[in-house]
């Protein structure tokens, strides 16, 4: 079983795309098979060596690896259709020498005029066939004057052509309604349907998954096949991703390419757990399950035909929960960037890098992704006390009964670093054993001069963490974070106008 990706590197690979990829990788590695990456490049204007490099790093982030590709050597390439110009022109030559193709000098105002007319009497656009019958005698005649003419594939007339489905099952189509297509352009590049068959067939491609648009593809791409002398693959389309409005997901419903998914940080196990239950089931309850086994249960004949809907929501579950499940280590590494963007670190050292890993306990469990942990611990970094007093939630909190004298107490009872657990809570005891305060009288007090902030992560994780952070030596190339017992005298003094 050989199957295979074929992305144009003319912009960023969209979710939609990944999915596709990511079903044809389940399928190849479910069966032992072979996963091939195909450049399709003939697009000179648009395609671009930093698009395909860009599309390369976002499947390897998904983890989807090939076995054969650009980069990879294979016995079937080379894997950029712009290296494999050659065997176009030798099987374009081949089609006409068959009289399965021909030139065609029809000129773009006349194709257009003939489009419009077609379309005004109700009719579907096909190309007319005003060249199908020219001699060879006109066509060379033509061409040694300097025309410069498109090849056309000779649909035959008056055939259906049909295929099954692995997706939707038998689908026929008139060979009335098809039209001859360009195969080769006037500047020598294939068309993409004539360039795929010829690289599936040379390629061995046994499967071919891709999206419904290619659906009325697949007719003209099948006569090719038979025309070449070729075996076709089995085909399977996939229904396009929606967005939760059940339009094609676009811009307006947030991010669609792998790198925005990246740079807001969802996991890439995340989002490929997600991807895969996009109009498919493993079967069962379960839903969070490693790629491994969903190539395991992966049946592409068990994919929906109906369109799949993107839900945020969930990915953002799914997210959630890989987060917790990956080591602190792992998670540093991948927030270290945020926090290098809000300044909370300047460099990425490797005992900054273990301060990072230690706060991430007090904020996988309350964010979706991976950008939103720098502002859950802000508090640690970023602490002023004038401010938090100049915020209203603060203002109520100071309003509690016996507020203030905790507050007093509070810079008083704080005799040394508070480096865990054992020994916020005994310093919580004396300042509860002061002052007569418990529960909320005494915890929103200390939260609000500590922390700066009305509400948090639990205050025995929190209060540690600013001081192990206080203490770590300028090396460590974390901002500067003031101690929990500069904070607390600070606080008092600003509740006190001093």
């Amino acid at each position: 079983m050989r199957l295979r990706f074929a992305p144009s590197p003319t912009g960023q690979l969209h979710v939609g795309n990944a999915r596709t990829a990511l079903f044809n990788w389940l399928l190849a590695h479910g069966k032992d098979g072979t996963f091939i990456l195909r450049i399709e490049d003939t697009d000179a204007e648009r395609s671009t060596r930093q698009s395909e490099t860009t599309i390369l790093e976002d499947l390897r982030w998904l983890g989807l690896d090939w076995d054969e590709g650009p980069d990879v050597e294979g016995p079937h390439g080379p894997y950029r259709q712009s290296e494999r110009l050659h065997l176009y022109a030798s099987y374009a030559n081949e089609l006409i020498a068959g009289d399965h193709a021909y030139y065609c000098f029809c000129s773009p105002q006349q194709l257009d005029a003939e489009r419009r007319a077609l379309l005004a009497a109700g009719k579907p656009p096909r190309y007319g066939g005003t060249c199908r019958n020219l001699s060879r005698d006109e066509t060379a005649r033509r061409m040694e004057a300097g025309e410069r003419p498109v090849i056309r594939f000779r649909v035959p007339e008056g055939v259906d052509v049909a295929f099954d489905d692995l997706v939707r099952g038998d689908v026929t189509f008139s060979s009335e309604v098809i039209g001859d297509p360009v195969i080769v352009r006037s500047d020598g590049r294939p068309a993409y349907n004539f360039a795929v068959v010829v690289d599936d067939a040379l390629m061995e491609i046994t499967h071919v998954i891709r999206g419904e648009d290619h659906i009325s593809n697949t007719p003209r791409q099948l006569l090719m096949y038979q025309a070449l002398g070729f075996t076709p693959p089995s085909f399977a389309h996939l229904s396009l991703v929606m967005g939760p409005d059940h339009t094609p997901l676009s811009k307006r419903h947030g991010a669609t390419s792998v790198a925005e998914f990246r740079d807001r940080g969802y996991l890439p196990e995340a989002l490929v757990n997600y991807l895969a239950l996009i109009g498919w089931s493993p079967g069962g309850d379960e839903e969070l399950l490693p790629v491994d086994e969903l190539a395991r249960r992966f049946n592409v004949e068990d994919v929906s035909h109906s369109a799949g809907v993107f839900d945020p929501e969930k990915l953002a579950w799914m997210n959630r929960h890989y987060m917790k499940a990956a080591a602190p280590g792992r998670l540093a590494a991948e927030t270290a960037r945020y926090f290098l963007r809000h300044g909370f670190i300047q460099q990425r050292t490797p005992e900054g890098m273990d301060y990072l890993a230690s706060l991430l306990t007090m904020a996988v469990g309350s964010v979706d992704r991976l950008e939103e942990i720098p502002d859950r611990v802000r508090f640690v970094f970023d602490y002023d006390a004038s401010a938090a007093l100049a915020r209203p939630e603060i203002d109520g909190v100071l309003h509690e009964p016996g507020a203030c004298e905790v507050v007093a107490a509070l810079a008083d009872e704080i005799n040394g670093p508070l480096l865990d657990r054992e020994s916020f809570r005994a310093m919580a005891n004396r300042v509860k054993e002061r002052t007569g305060q418990k529960g909320k009288g005494l915890f929103h007090p200390i939260r609000a001069a500590l922390t700066g902030e009305s509400g948090g992560p639990e205050l025995d994780l929190a209060v540690p963490a600013i001081d192990r952070g206080a203490g770590l030596p300028a090396s460590a190339r974390v901002a500067r974070i003031t101690s929990c017992s500069e904070r607390a005298v600070t606080f008092a003094k600003a509740v006190h106008g001093e």
